[in-house]
């Protein structure tokens, strides 16, 4: 993977917290398999395409989720017909179904999915824009893609952060996928995901990150319990409420006032039960750039010189 390409310093042992109240063994199971039949029978509809009314896609991507043993709070704005770009922080496989039970869209999503057995053919079937995410030269084309698909009035669904964080803290925004709201004139829907525990507390169980496996995430969410999804949507910004991507990237990222720079060092005392909070503005190569100050990113011959 080339070294420009945005990353998260979250890992499962760092960041993701053990299983709260653990589901009993039968109840875990009956959930994986209600999950799998979902799935499964999602595939074999997808070659109806847009045949399927959207309310129904809506209540199956919430069937998922609530088939997982997860609890899903959907508040905020209805989101406009037409083109629309929706973009979301991003933590979880469970962000997917969650940003379609707001409203179906095609997901923009790196390669490697395509290749998931099941899920990378449920993905392809139901017109998700896959894209390379380490040939910076495929880039404009990318663009082009989702900037043709929105002004075809579909609604195209993408996680800006470029890859998932544990939820204790999040990446900002990159521009390039704004661009193409821009382009094609279409508003951006800005959506807020959280998960926590049925008595309010955030939790990092159903992280997705790092080194994990698909597996091993979604078992670590079926035999749990007690878990709630909180998705806030925004009201969309206009197109034109903005001169360029970089503004428009910043007014849709969520409002991360408050948040800590947090080190790698600072997310395992957070995860182990401490209290201590990092130092103000403390960073270190692992999150430099990333939940700090934005930068630009190398080029890849500049990167290889490195």
């Amino acid at each position: 993977m080339s070294v420009w390409l945005p990353s998260a310093p979250c890992t499962p042992r760092a960041c993701v917290e053990p299983t709260g109240t653990a589901a009993a063994l039968p109840r875990a199971v009956l959930r994986l398999t209600a999950v799998a039949v979902l799935v499964l029978a999602g595939i074999a509809l997808s070659p109806l395409g847009g045949r399927i009314p959207a309310e129904l896609v809506r209540r199956w991507c919430r069937a998922i989720v609530r088939a997982s043993g997860v609890r899903v709070r959907i508040t905020g704005t209805t989101p406009p017909a037409g083109g629309l770009l929706l973009v979301a922080n991003h933590i979880s496989w469970l962000d997917i179904p969650l940003l379609a039970a707001v409203r179906p869209a095609r997901m923009l999503a790196k390669t490697e999915i395509r290749r998931w057995p099941v899920a990378g053919a449920l993905a392809a079937r139901g017109g998700a824009l896959f894209i390379e995410r380490d040939r910076l030269r495929a880039l404009p084309d990318t663009v082009a893609r989702i900037t043709g698909a929105l002004r075809e009035g579909a609604a195209v669904a993408a996680f800006p952060e470029g890859s998932t964080w544990c939820g204790r803290a999040q990446g900002p925004f990159r521009r390039a996928v704004f661009q193409a709201a821009l382009d094609a004139r279409v508003p951006v829907q800005p959506v807020r995901i959280r998960y926590r525990l049925a008595g309010g507390a955030a939790t990092t169980t159903p992280a997705f990150v790092g080194e994990d496996t698909l597996l091993a995430s979604l078992w670590r969410v079926v035999s749990s319990r007690g878990l709630v999804a909180e998705v806030e949507v925004s009201p969309a910004i206009p197109a034109d409420a903005h001169p360029d991507r970089r503004a428009l990237a910043e007014a849709a990222q969520p409002d991360r006032a408050g948040e800590p720079r947090w080190t790698h060092a600072a997310l395992v005392r957070q995860v182990a039960g401490r209290t201590e909070q990092p130092p103000s503005g403390v960073d270190d190569r692992l999150t430099a750039g990333l939940t700090g100050p934005r930068q630009s990113y190398p080029s890849p011959r500049s990167a290889r010189a490195r």
